[in-house]
């Protein structure tokens, strides 16, 4: 597959299969300009690695015009210093520890409620029917929000993640994500005004009591990071569960041998997360004139961090087109840290705040549904499909598999 002008990031082509074009990207492109956009997109995994981790020279200022309209203030990515410190501590405490412990029972018990509707009838889409419900349930839940709710947040918090994702809106999506964002703050304004006055246990409790340098955070302030909550909690969730179902189906040797051993499902989890990272691009802005594999990135200039094209680096993982559980270039137990080898959750400062609890969530989830989809397989006539070029995903996954007679099963 040939990288050559006209060749855009932005086409039908590169949208229908990127992994095609990602090894001619790193070769031949591996600093690639948008010129549409005037973006620059880079491929190789060490570039990346260099472009995430200097602080300094690539910072997360684009943020100020591609999430804050939306947040309603300043995300985590903006933060640096003893502010960054302190506020990512108190997010990472509702995602780790003790709090994640006493999730764990509401994670099993939405994911059996949702998939009990399913079980007789053999047959569930495990992206539109399960997925995507489960992972905005989830993120309710750490928020202490009405889980009825989930329908109308997922609609909004939809919008503010399509603003944050999008490299280029019409005017017309601009204000439908600017309308989502201002419906989602009232929904929580009285929300935050309540916590306030009656803290509980739930992660929006804890932002509304916690002080930073003895200054409590604003409504403003709590808004923005429960949207950075919602977004990186609910987001990758869903697809990450669905690409780990289809890459397992695809690989049935694999698949007996996880449920053989349930001790190699998050080894799955973490090959799916290279393989095919439901987060493929991450912005930075360089901050001065840098050299980057020979290519002159001006300052000022917006840059994509390709992960996608990074995690199928042959210079950082051994046949890097094939999806392994068994390899040994990753380390299952880095894998969800900020010295993972791959990058889905980006890496340095601003790693993803909720990749412990991602773990957690999809683990738990994947256990309890291996068991109950027995002899799994697409359903007749389903095509597989994926969109999403900032984000990536399955646009539906429609399972067949035993149906399930006995009440309670899903329990366990």
């Amino acid at each position: 597959m040939p990288v050559s002008t006209p060749f855009s990031i932005l086409s039908d082509d590169f949208a229908a299969a990127p992994h095609r074009f990602f090894g001619p990207l790193r070769e031949r492109a591996p600093v690639h300009h948008e010129p549409a956009i005037d973006s620059y997109f880079v491929s190789r995994h060490q570039d990346v690695q260099r472009i995430l981790t200097d602080h300094e020279a690539f910072t997360t200022e684009m943020f100020q015009e591609r999430a804050e309209p939306v947040m309603r203030g300043r995300v985590l990515a903006q933060m640096t210093g003893a502010e960054h410190t302190a506020k990512r501590k108190i997010v990472v405490r509702g995602f780790t520890g003790p709090a994640l412990q006493q999730q764990i029972p509401a994670i099993r018990a939405n994911a059996a409620d949702l998939m009990a509707p399913f079980l007789a009838r053999g047959r569930m889409d495990l992206v539109n029917d399960f997925g995507k419900p489960f992972a905005v349930h989830v993120a309710l839940d750490v928020l202490g929000l009405d889980r009825s709710d989930w329908q109308r947040v997922a609609h909004w918090y939809g919008g503010v993640a399509e603003f944050v994702t999008s490299l280029a809106l019409t005017p017309e999506r601009r204000r439908h994500c600017l309308d989502c964002a201002e419906q989602l703050e009232a929904y929580l304004a009285p929300v935050i005004r309540e916590r306030r006055r009656r803290p509980g246990e739930d992660l929006i409790s804890t932002l509304c009591t916690t002080e930073f340098e003895g200054v409590g955070m604003s409504d403003r302030d709590v808004t923005a990071l429960v949207l950075n909550v919602l977004i990186a909690a609910a987001e990758p969730a869903d697809k990450t569960l669905a690409l780990l179902f289809k890459h397992l189906i695809d690989h049935p040797e694999q698949l007996a041998q996880v449920r053989r051993d349930p001790g190699l499902l998050a080894a799955a989890i973490a090959e799916t997360l290279r393989f095919t990272p439901p987060v493929q691009l991450i912005p930075r802005r360089a901050e001065e004139s840098t050299v980057i594999a020979g290519t002159t990135l001006p300052a000022g200039a917006t840059v994509f961090c390709m992960i996608g094209a990074a995690n199928r680096d042959p210079a950082a993982f051994g046949d890097p087109d094939t999806f392994d559980i068994h390899r040994t270039d990753l380390g299952t137990a880095r894998s969800f840290t900020a010295a993972a080898q791959h990058m889905a959750f980006g890496t340095g400062l601003h790693q993803c705040v909720g990749a412990a609890f991602a773990r957690a969530e999809i683990e738990t989830v994947a256990a309890m549904l291996l068991p109950l989809l027995d002899e799994v397989r697409y359903s007749p006539g389903f095509r597989y499909r994926e969109t999403g070029l900032y984000t990536r995903g399955p646009v539906s996954l429609s399972l067949d598999f035993t149906p399930v007679r006995r009440k309670g099963t899903c329990r366990g």
